[in-house]
């Protein structure tokens, strides 16, 4: 099993300094136990998203949403954007947002 490397866009840390201290610890936790091993197997919480201009990938935490892609290559999981969902809407740093 191939261990992957996690690297965050600068947009995706700007995403997760928008969240409070025990959230970002959370969604941080929630990366490195989902991605690190096997991040392109569907699980409940992990699906692979139709085409669209934010990533191929979402990991879902509660109503937290990660966004990344894969980069089978180079081992590399690079984490695009990080959000929350409300109800149906997409929220990023505040803002919704529509994929």
């Amino acid at each position: 099993m191939a261990k992957f490397i996690v690297e965050f866009t600068n947009s995706a840390f700007e995403d997760l300094a928008f969240f409070k201290k025990y959230e970002q610890n959370l969604i941080l936790d929630s990366i490195i136990l989902q991605l690190v091993y096997e991040p392109a197997i569907e699980t409940r919480n992990r699906k692979q998203l139709e085409s669209n201009p934010l990533a191929e990938w979402e990991l879902r935490v509660g109503s937290y949403r990660i966004f990344y892609d894969i980069a089978y290559a180079e081992n590399l999981v690079k984490i695009k954007a990080i959000g929350y969902k409300e109800h149906n809407k997409l929220h990023i740093r505040g803002k919704e947002y529509f994929l």
